[in-house]
């Protein structure tokens, strides 16, 4: 197996850096210590840390792009829906630190903000079309209207739950977990509960990925 390339080692020793610290605790110094590697070593692959920050966010990008499809040769169910939730938090957990200070990294940034407020139409888009299948396949009742604002509802969940923990829930004793943030998972749920048909109700039985044992349970066993 080839070795990585330097500037993978980078990149991903700069994630890691990111996720564990903080981006504003890490500089590009830190992460050459980090590596063994010289400064001059590092600026070689890359001009400064923003350069690093905007290859790591396209590969954030590109990691949840993959996920957000539709199934090309059959009807989409609710287990492609876990699917699709479950990956966005593990996509929100392996670059958590860009979640973390999001308007900082954005404000800093004027081509990552631009490029990501692209991405953020992709994503509403895909959310939007998703939902659409599963209305067409029986498994939701709403409007067109009702869907873009569940489209809304779950983009601003997802991207700004990382956010709500750190500064309205976790303390400096109870760290931010992947737990913390499958959480997300059942907020969304919550919204969505209003317009699942029976038919959708029935399944979610058997998806215990999308429920948690509160106000999800109560309602599914009423069925």
């Amino acid at each position: 197996m080839a070795k990585p390339k330097t500037r993978d080692k980078i990149i991903n020793t700069s994630l890691a850096l990111f996720n564990e610290q903080g981006e504003r605790n890490v500089t590009t110094n830190h992460i050459a210590s980090h590596l063994g590697i010289s400064p001059g070593n590092l600026y070689y692959h890359f001009k400064n840390k923003q350069e690093i920050i905007y290859q790591i966010y396209l590969k954030y990008e590109n990691d949840l792009q993959s996920v957000l499809v539709l199934p090309e040769s059959r009807s989409i169910t609710l287990t492609d829906k876990q699917h699709y939730l479950t990956a966005v938090v593990q996509c929100m957990w392996c670059y958590r630190f860009f979640h973390q200070d999001l308007e900082h990294l954005l404000v800093s940034d004027p081509i990552l903000h631009e490029r990501y407020k692209q991405f953020s139409r992709f994503c509403l888009q895909s959310a939007e079309a998703i939902y659409n299948a599963l209305r067409t396949e029986g498994y939701m009742t709403a409007s067109d209207i009702q869907l873009k604002a569940l489209s809304n509802h779950c983009w601003i969940t997802m991207t700004s739950w990382v956010s709500f923990l750190r500064t309205a829930v976790l303390s400096d004793n109870n760290r931010l977990t992947k737990q913390w943030i499958h959480e997300s998972i059942f907020q969304i749920m919550a919204i969505e509960l209003a317009f699942f048909t029976k038919k959708a109700l029935y399944e979610l039985k058997t998806l215990p990925e999308l429920t948690s044992p509160s106000l999800l349970f109560e309602a599914i066993d009423a069925v």
